[in-house]
């Protein structure tokens, strides 16, 4: 036996009383985080007993939060990022400097000096990247437009933190603390600004030039190997490395390498597969994620300042979730959307403990303030679950008894209903096209250039909205719901296409559309060739693998069926 088994201890212990206690909580029906946090706290230097390493349980959750986000990279492309940036870009600005605010007022209050009450008000203004992803994940609305906006905030949050990280150390003695040991005397806060800028621009180009070709390359080629161990070991390598890359030589932090790696290595045929042989890994660090913010609990915070804990709560569930609604609101988005987002970042967590640490170190964070940093993200991540239950519960009540309430959720209808102008006789054999990403938009084209009447369903409101602007009928929402299949007349449709590489959602699609339809012919995607071969046996319709050739290959076929209907036809 080797000497030291603090790793493997840590690892045993935290997985061990994770199950236990996650198990507990699922029979008590309590959200199975908060006994992933109840284990951390058993085994953590807050409570009597066995202490685990609370350094090598942080790193740990590094990992998870590297995996994370690059399973979130592979279902999120830059084109998709880019669709909210018109909301996630000053919606996260905004919300940061609010809640930024509302801490430096309760800092100066209780007589804090400035520079404490401006690191404090930064820490309660970022979210947790683990929490929203896994409550976004939990609900099946990771890919939604809800989805969509909270992860691209949550983007613009992560670089904020960068910015914060580098900006700190030679604004410490300005704002009442001290230089960094090592620091230089003559450190310039511009040079500073301008060299972070510089590196986070080279990385962004590197990954979109470079690594947007030799990431999928890679994955072809060990996939071409056969063996699921290489292919898995080339998916964790490439999200680990790439991270710990990124980190090193562009001072980014590990989620923003590991997302960026995940987004380029999606251009893979084989995305969807690295995403599924990763998942299991991405679970259990996740889990250790949880488990560490529980090992930081220390309960004499919450008897010494109680009050003080009340307000950090409020502000981190009411005043950060109140300002992003209404933010949303005022960007014109449905209120389902608003609440679901303000649900999401009702929370802290990774990010408020680097900035809380960096605090301390520069002299700037008193140990009472770190400490209701931590006991603030330990509660509002424990009832994050809880908030989140109850937005649908909460928009059914505001909209029984308000008329704006009712107003604002109809915007949601307004892109979610096909318009009254449109030719009823384009709603009569036409193709029903499921998705306007890059294989949608190509097929689209065709169709387009061949005065084949189509309607597209696609989540995204903005981009519904283009293309009514172009005169393309088109609905927003998600497909495999019958009430937004509808909407686009499948039961008079003569093919549905589903240009969406998601088998489970595609058979829900493919079920509604022939209860209403039997006769309508069916064109799918998918990603491997084991979904492919499933989807055949199951006669789900005609099956195209990989993006770019798919697209032209689906196009022709559809092409080839609308033009000629009583031909044979086939997949691929």
């Amino acid at each position: 036996m080797p000497h030291s088994v603090s790793l493997i201890t840590t690892i045993a212990a935290g997985l061990g009383l994770a199950l236990v206690f996650g198990l507990i909580a699922s029979r008590l029906k309590v959200p199975s985080i908060v006994g992933y946090l109840v284990a951390g706290m058993i085994i953590g230097p807050g409570t009597p007993g066995f202490v685990a390493d609370v350094g090598l349980a942080g790193q740990l959750a590094e990992i998870g939060v590297m995996l994370l986000m690059f399973g979130v990279g592979l279902h999120l492309s830059m084109e998709e990022l880019l669709s909210v940036r018109r909301i996630a870009l000053p919606g996260a600005v905004v919300q940061i400097l609010v809640a930024t605010l509302l801490g430096i007022g309760v800092a100066k209050v209780w007589g804090w000096d400035l520079g404490a009450a401006l690191v404090f008000g930064f820490a309660l203004s970022v979210a947790s990247t683990v929490v929203l992803l896994r409550a976004l994940e939990s609900r099946g609305i990771l890919d939604s437009v809800e989805g969509r906006i909270a992860i691209g905030w949550l983007v613009v949050e992560d670089l904020a933190c960068v910015l914060a990280l580098v900006l700190l150390p030679p604004l410490a003695t300005l704002l009442g603390g001290h230089a960094p040991a090592g620091a230089a005397a003559d450190a310039s806060l511009w040079k500073a600004v301008a060299l972070t800028l510089a590196k986070v621009g080279l990385f962004v180009g590197l990954m979109l030039v470079v690594g947007k070709r030799v990431f999928p390359r890679l994955l072809f080629w060990v996939a071409r190997t056969g063996s699921r161990e290489l292919f898995t070991l080339c998916v964790i390598a490439t999200a680990v490395c790439v991270a710990y890359g990124s980190a090193k030589l562009f001072d980014v932090s590990f989620a923003l390498g590991a997302f960026f790696a995940g987004m380029m290595m999606r251009e893979s045929e084989y995305a969807h597969r690295a995403a599924d042989e990763s998942l299991p890994l991405r679970d259990a660090f996740s889990v250790l994620f949880f488990v560490s913010v529980g090992m930081l609990f220390d309960p004499r915070v919450l008897v010494e300042y109680p009050v003080k804990v009340v307000l950090v709560i409020a502000i981190v569930m009411v005043g950060k979730t109140l300002g992003a609604v209404g933010l949303v609101l005022l960007l014109k988005y449905p209120l389902r959307t608003a609440l679901t987002v303000g649900a999401a970042l009702a929370q802290i967590g990774e990010f408020s403990f680097i900035v809380a640490v960096l605090g301390r170190s520069l002299g700037l964070l008193p140990p009472e303030g770190q400490s209701l940093i931590l006991v603030g993200a330990i509660i509002s991540i424990g009832l994050n679950p809880v908030v989140f239950s109850t937005v649908e519960p909460l928009l059914q009540w505001l909209k029984k008894r308000s008329a704006l309430a009712r107003r604002l959720a109809a915007l949601e209808d307004a892109t979610a209903q096909l318009p009254k102008t449109v030719d009823e006789a384009r709603l009569v054999g036409q193709v029903v096209l499921v998705g306007y990403g890059r294989v949608g938009r190509r097929i689209a084209e065709a169709l387009t250039d061949r005065k084949v009447p189509f309607v597209v369903a696609e989540m995204s409101r903005d981009a519904v909205a283009t293309l009514r602007e172009k005169g393309i009928p088109a609905v927003s929402g998600d497909a495999s719901d019958p009430a937004a299949l509808v909407q686009t007349h499948v039961a008079k449709a003569a093919m549905l296409v589903i240009a969406t590489p998601d088998p489970v959602r595609a058979r829900r699609m493919v079920e509604i559309a022939r209860a209403l339809n039997p006769a309508i012919e069916i064109v799918l995607r998918t990603h491997t060739e084991e979904e492919a071969e499933l989807l055949r046996k199951e006669n789900a319709g005609a099956v195209f693998m990989g993006e770019h050739e798919l697209a032209l290959a689906m196009a022709g076929h559809v092409l080839s069926r609308m033009e000629h209907p009583a031909a044979a036809g086939g997949g691929a």
